[in-house]
């Protein structure tokens, strides 16, 4: 039986992967009253291996860190991933050339900007961009606490040996089907 989350992702007009095996759905959970700074989000990753469905969560942000609300780095103002789907977007790349992680390399993104300097997130629908902005799926520091630097507007794990978790499952996609390419789903709850 598919995982509720699925379900759940579909309910709201998204596709969803349940073919064959490490047919990976990758998915942000964000949490629409969520503290500045915190990584209080989660990245779900749902497939099927061997011994059928898989599920794995782990604590994340899907929202950038104080330090770029208040000084952004886009004229435009701070990056916030707009919830969506973004098929085929993501490959493995280098993030910021030092680590393999998945990189906004393979289509444009829709992104809120928060132009105002202050912290607190404003996802204003009359400021929403499209475009590449190098929106990255990636890691914080070996187990951060705050958010601070470490988004810009990425989705960001906290705990490295997470992500290192996830970024083996996204290899094996790789590896078992042959397919370079990922599709991210952002939600909020």
């Amino acid at each position: 039986m598919k995982p509720f989350l699925l379900d759940h992702v579909e309910s709201l007009g998204h596709a969803v992967f349940t073919s064959g095996k490490y047919n990976l759905n990758i998915i942000g959970i964000r949490k629409k009253d969520g503290e500045v700074n915190k990584f209080d989000d989660r990245i779900c990753v749902v497939y099927k291996d061997d011994s059928g469905w898989i599920t794995k969560t782990w604590e994340a942000t899907c929202d950038p860190g104080r330090y770029w609300l208040n000084k952004p780095m886009n004229v435009g103002g701070t990056a916030i991933l707009v919830p969506g789907q973004y098929r085929g977007v993501y490959k493995i790349d280098k993030h910021a050339g030092k680590y393999d992680a998945l990189c906004q390399r393979n289509g444009k993104v829709k992104t809120y900007r928060d132009s105002n300097k202050d912290s607190i997130i404003d996802a204003d629908v009359q400021s929403i961009t499209k475009g590449y902005y190098g929106i990255n799926i990636h890691k914080a520091g070996a187990s951060s606490t705050q958010v601070d630097k470490w988004s810009a507007g990425c989705q960001v794990f906290a705990n490295e040996s997470d992500f290192n978790d996830f970024m083996d499952i996204c290899k094996k996609q790789v590896s078992t089907r042959g397919w370079k390419t990922f599709t991210y789903t952002l939600i909020e709850v």
